[in-house]
């Protein structure tokens, strides 16, 4: 059994030590070629290098998966291995916050033939496997990137999220009116899609905000109206809990979506799967139902 593993050295738990330890768990059903990222998006071009193996596992962090799922052209199992500081993806999945102990938990599955199909979405013609957004976090990841790098080439934690979160909402004066226009529903202060739930994680709290979305069915939105300082202490407790939501009548909602159309009275940043893609006048959020199969 031949199985494909790209690595991204620079993600925040990747060590020359575990990709060995990685590589020897899988080696125990097949022989594994791995394949080392060097560059932003090189993990598109070496997902393209895995056709025609058994299996194609990515030890990264989110940034990585996302590159591999639009790299990939043939249906072949994938795995993804916890390298990161968040790991969103493999941990909707199931898998263990341990990359060692997901490997081998998805050797298990290469072996005994266990998959699960999941569907993925798709903005303005990039995958994404578990949310994308438009504004606020997708801002709040603009303003983590423009922290930089360590030394090490890896990027800031989660204290540096919730401090850049706190300083973007925790204003007296954070007011976040209507920018943007969903089609069919009405205007919004921004927009949040997901794939699945919980949308992200700080740490080891979920972030709720669509608690219905699921991997196997379309895209879930949530899009409030207009957040007022007095709003944001709510908004932070239903992420937080998945519980009091605001009334439907503050906030956009849609779910098991084919299409979302979205435009912006001005240019916005557009986040997918923590990765910034610039800003947008407008997007059309697609689901690819039962896209790929996973090793779960």
């Amino acid at each position: 059994m031949d199985v494909v593993l790209v690595v991204n050295p620079f993600a925040s738990s990747v060590t020359s030590e575990r990709v060995h330890a990685v590589e020897r768990e899988l080696g125990r059903v097949g022989e594994v070629r791995t394949l080392l990222t060097e560059r932003a998006e090189h993990g598109i071009e070496l997902a393209r290098t895995a056709a025609g193996s058994d299996a194609l596992v990515v030890y990264s962090g989110d940034g990585g998966f996302n590159e591999v799922l639009n790299g990939v052209e043939e249906d072949i199992p994938l795995g993804f291995l916890p390298g990161g500081g968040t790991n969103v993806l493999s941990r909707a999945l199931g898998l263990p916050r341990d990359a060692v102990a997901a490997a081998r938990q998805v050797a298990d599955a290469l072996e005994e033939g266990r998959t699960r199909r999941i569907s993925l979405g798709r903005v303005n013609g990039r995958r994404f496997g578990f949310s994308a957004g438009i504004g606020l976090d997708a801002e709040l990841v603009r303003r983590i990137d423009a922290l930089g790098r360590r030394k090490d080439g890896r990027r800031p934690g989660d204290l540096a999220f919730v401090l850049a979160t706190l300083r973007l909402i925790g204003g007296k004066r954070a007011r976040f009116e209507p920018v943007l226009g969903v089609r069919g529903l009405g205007r919004a202060a921004f927009a949040l899609v997901a794939n699945t739930d919980p949308y992200t994680y700080v740490g080891s709290t979920p972030i709720h905000v669509a608690p219905d979305a699921r991997f196997e069915l379309g895209l879930d939105l949530a899009a409030p109206r207009d957040v007022s300082p007095r709003g944001v202490p709510r908004l932070v407790r239903y992420a937080f809990t998945g519980r009091g939501r605001p009334e439907d009548s503050r906030i956009l909602v849609g779910h098991d979506l084919d299409l979302i159309e979205i435009d912006c009275d001005r240019p916005l940043p557009l986040q997918v799967d923590g990765e910034d893609l610039g800003d947008v006048e407008e997007a059309v959020f697609e689901a690819e139902r039962g896209a790929v199969n996973v090793l779960v």
